[in-house]
């Protein structure tokens, strides 16, 4: 039995793994999919005081009242920011990373880092016009999603922390480079903000040449939200990453 700690993207909550959740459980595993402060069902917590350090604390605060080990720690989009620096302070509990068309940082880095300037003032202007210093959702097409499942989305996307945008995260690379780590790319449509992490999770330069040693690269044919639009296909590269 293995255990998952699934952390979504911006704009989502624990609600956007229920179909990659199912699966994993009717296989015997233990599943702890996360909803980060101020998103989702905890978007009565929404405040200009959360920071990515409050998100990092949410999914380290989970392995350790848990007392989770040989975790497999999923990361989406945003949360392979959060995420490796959760990796980084509890290595020690954590077996394989799989980045989910994730943002993949360097030291140093935050969320806006390999952002145009265009699209960084875009976010921040919106952010200072919110109520609560919020980023606003984006319409779910965006990733790819249509129909019903972009629907779907739609409707329990809510506003995200705007004070993570900018806030640079910190870690040991050669911590995190000494746990297994996959990252998953998704190619229909790719979403072009995640293009820059694409590029150095299959470059011998990124993390100092440390990242490619004990790395895996995937590709799905689907787009941002694979837990959405191909849930088998995820399921199953989480099952691998297991074993």
């Amino acid at each position: 039995m293995a255990n998952f700690v699934l952390v979504h993207g911006a704009w989502h909550g624990a609600w956007c793994w229920q179909r990659v959740t199912a699966t994993l459980q009717r296989a015997g595993h233990r599943v702890h999919a996360v909803t980060l402060t101020g998103v989702g069902e905890r978007a009565h917590l929404l405040s200009p005081s959360i920071t990515v350090d409050t998100h990092i604390c949410d999914v380290v605060n989970l392995i350790e009242a848990e007392e989770l080990q040989d975790v497999v720690l999923a990361l989406h989009s945003y949360g392979g920011l959060l995420g490796t620096a959760v990796a980084d302070r509890v290595a020690q509990r954590i077996k394989h990373i799989v980045y989910v068309d994730a943002i993949l940082p360097e030291p140093g880095e935050s969320w806006s880092s390999t952002q145009s300037a265009a699209t960084q003032q875009e976010r921040m202007a919106a952010a200072q016009a919110s109520p609560h210093f919020s980023l606003p959702p984006p319409d779910p097409a965006k990733f790819g999603l249509q129909g019903a499942d972009r629907d779907w989305v739609m409707r329990r996307q809510t506003p995200h922390p705007g004070n993570t945008y900018q806030a640079p995260i910190q870690f040991d690379v050669q911590r995190v480079a000494a746990i297994a780590r996959t990252y998953v790319s998704c190619t229909r449509p790719a979403l072009a903000s995640i293009d820059p992490s694409r590029l150095r999770a299959r470059d011998a330069a990124c993390w100092g040449g440390a990242w490619l040693p004990g790395s895996r690269f995937v590709e799905l044919a689907t787009g941002h939200d694979p837990m959405v639009s191909d849930a088998p296909a995820l399921s199953q590269i989480l099952l691998d990453s297991a074993r």
